[in-house]
């Protein structure tokens, strides 16, 4: 009986993994939810030495937005403007020497949802967004929250790769419906 689950409950990742696949490539992105109060901060998702990953502060918000609107667009710029609205500043960097290279903001478009997230691609894969994603979820567990919302997520096996999250159903376009998006805006989700 055991593995007749195990077979039917894999089925069914499967199917739900295959329509995510379809709406990533028709542009919807569905919400995850993710469980705070069990994650501990990870050793393993640290990046080299001469990576700082830190909180930006106020005097560097005009810096941070133009590099997240150069590098990824607009919309995500806005956000992050208002994580600085917070205080303490809701956004994490990750720069060399004086370099930012990715950013990640939570409580920016809604309170508990994480994200916008970016790294640049040349510095991909090496566990510089984890810990970006680390730092900001473990801010939100400090703040209170037991759960947290991926609002928008892209590739959710991204995610999945080291977070236990749960695709929210229905959440598809979510709290960006009726989003109005610039046409010389190419926005990255």
């Amino acid at each position: 009986m055991k593995n007749i689950k195990e077979t039917v409950c894999s089925m069914l990742l499967t199917l739900f993994f295959l329509i995510q696949l379809i709406c990533y490539m028709k542009g919807n992105f569905m919400d995850l939810l993710v469980k705070l109060y069990d994650l501990h901060d990870n050793k393993n998702f640290h990046p080299s030495e001469n990576i700082i990953i830190r909180r930006p502060i106020p005097p560097e918000k005009t810096i941070i937005v133009n590099w997240i609107k150069k590098n990824f667009s607009q919309s995500w710029a806005d956000e992050c403007e208002v994580s600085f609205s917070n205080k303490p500043v809701s956004c994490f960097i990750a720069q060399i020497d004086k370099n930012i290279i990715g950013f990640a903001c939570y409580e920016a478009t809604m309170k508990n949802f994480f994200g916008p997230f970016g790294i640049l691609p040349s510095y991909r894969n090496q566990y510089i967004g984890k810990s970006l994603l680390f730092h900001s979820l473990l801010a939100m567990k400090e703040m209170g929250y037991a759960y947290c919302i991926i609002g928008g997520a892209g590739p959710i096996e991204y995610y999945k790769k080291f977070l236990p999250v749960v695709p929210i159903s229905n959440s598809i376009p979510g709290i960006y419906e009726n989003m109005l998006i610039s046409d010389d805006e190419s926005f990255h989700l």
